[in-house]
């Protein structure tokens, strides 16, 4: 293709079809998310070859342009894509275009989007710990007037929460992007999608103490029925702090 003639979506699809060496074609970001497509929305297209199979369309390896991006990997690369990393999530959501691998491809997918038992659980217990020191941090810092420090903590507690949220129902954490349409179509066991979210917004923009530490007493429940109370016992007394005060008689 020419720079006036630039290469789409669909040619570049076809011209990939026809190319025997091709396993996959899977298309990822926000053309594999209803609803979520903009006039400034590319396609994210993962070109999957055989291994050590030779196929002229290495050429277009590093393609980036505003409205088509490619990756082209071998097959074992594609499987071991994301897991673990940030490409995970991408690829939980993203949708088969082409599967020479009589549903091998979507199989693939289908591993991504689900955390094993032993990996959820060791996650899961990091970031409860890492969700547990910034809330802790916070509340401090409010009670010591270190209010821009508190504000921050809080903020940076709701990434750890929001991973361990995920985690313990052993999915990949959507990107902040798209974590309204995840929890729309596949809510959190347990949890109310409206309430959580209004909890995200108010405590990322607010810092709020009350709220934080309300959230606490449900995060902390959860956390203890899947086998995570030894985590939170470490804490022991600055427990106290994060946790709603108790009432005065």
């Amino acid at each position: 293709m020419t720079a006036q003639q630039p290469l789409t979506y669909d040619a570049f699809v076809e011209l990939a079809a026809a190319d025997s060496a091709v396993v996959g074609l899977v298309l990822k970001g926000s053309r594999a998310h209803d609803g979520m497509v903009t006039r400034h929305s590319d396609h994210d297209l993962y070109v999957i070859v055989a291994d050590d199979a030779r196929t002229d369309l290495t050429r277009f390896a590093g393609h980036r342009t505003a409205r088509l991006d490619l990756v082209i990997v071998s097959l074992t690369e594609f499987r071991a894509a994301g897991m673990p990393g940030f490409e995970r999530y991408a690829l939980a959501r993203a949708q088969v275009v082409l599967d020479r691998l009589d549903g091998g491809i979507a199989r693939i997918l289908a591993d991504k989007a689900r955390l094993n038992a032993g990996e959820a659980f060791r996650d899961a217990s990091g970031l409860l710990d890492a969700y547990a020191n910034s809330l802790y941090r916070s509340v401090k810092n409010h009670r010591d007037g270190h209010a821009l420090a508190a504000r921050l903590d809080a903020a940076d507690s709701i990434r750890f929460l929001l991973e361990l949220l995920f985690a313990l129902d052993r999915r990949p954490r959507p990107y902040n992007r798209y974590l309204e349409w995840e929890l729309a179509r596949h809510p959190l066991p347990g949890w109310e999608t409206d309430t959580l979210l209004h909890a995200v917004d108010r405590i990322s923009a607010t810092g709020d103490v009350a709220l934080q530490q309300q959230l606490f007493t449900l995060v902390e429940a959860a956390a203890r029925a899947a086998g995570h109370g030894e985590v939170l016992d470490a804490w022991g007394e600055d427990l106290d702090l994060m946790r709603p005060a108790p009432r005065e008689t």
